[in-house]
């Protein structure tokens, strides 16, 4: 029971979107709750997904336009039969800060090519759930740096990809590692090397340097990505 609460009302994001469907008695669809949260549908749609998997929302389909033609919307409701939850303990806030008082201890220029490695394994781990570079050989690198801000913001990121100038990068407006990163800075290379790792498998070998860090007193994280 734990592991499911945990999994579903764990990332803080959905749990905001469960409470937004609670106070809507027709329930809400994904475009509602993209609009309602500045996310992208897909990844809107994936929250709800994990709400419902979770026995927390009921799934309605129905079908619009006029004698029922056009594609069938999804609506998600608050089962009925479902009491509301009490949101445990985030452990991996626990975990989160003993990784950083473990880099503490080991020589920074290391310190940080185990936190970037260690963020390039999941990286990849997080594109084989999305479709490799073989599904769509015509991808371009923008459109995979669109997927990759996708994936993050559903890690809790809150990313977004944008240019700048000349210049292609992704731009996190929130940090999922907290006071832990600001403690230890070096555990902001773990998303560098997520970004690295989901981008090689998605499209192909890229560069990634860290510009702006919420952990150094910057607004933003923003990682720079080069082809």
């Amino acid at each position: 029971m734990v592991t499911a609460v945990t999994s579903a009302f764990g990332d803080p994001t959905r749990r905001g979107i469960y409470l937004f469907a609670r106070e809507q008695d027709g329930g809400v669809t994904a475009t509602e709750v993209a609009q309602r949260f500045a996310l992208h549908p897909n990844v809107a749609r994936h929250h709800l997904d994990k709400l419902a998997a979770g026995g927390y929302l009921e799934i309605e389909v129905s079908r619009g336009g006029k004698a029922g033609a056009g594609r069938p919307a999804k609506h998600y409701r608050v089962s009925d039969r479902t009491p509301a939850p009490a949101f445990p303990v985030r452990h991996d806030d626990l975990l989160v800060t003993l990784l950083g008082r473990a880099l503490a201890r080991i020589p920074r220029r290391e310190a940080e090519a185990l936190a970037e490695e260690v963020g390039l394994e999941y990286g990849r781990l997080m594109a084989s759930s999305i479709g490799g570079a073989s599904e769509d050989a015509q991808r371009s690198f923008r459109s995979a740096l669109h997927i990759v801000a996708d994936a993050l913001t559903a890690h809790g990121f809150a990313a977004h990809a944008e240019k700048h100038g000349n210049q292609l990068r992704i731009v996190s407006e929130h940090c999922p590692f907290g006071d832990a990163a600001i403690e230890n800075p070096v555990i902001c290379a773990v998303d560098r090397g997520m970004v690295r790792g989901m981008l090689g498998s998605i499209y192909g070998q890229a560069s990634t340097e860290l510009a702006a860090s919420m952990a150094k007193g910057d607004d933003v994280c923003v990682t720079s990505v080069e082809a």
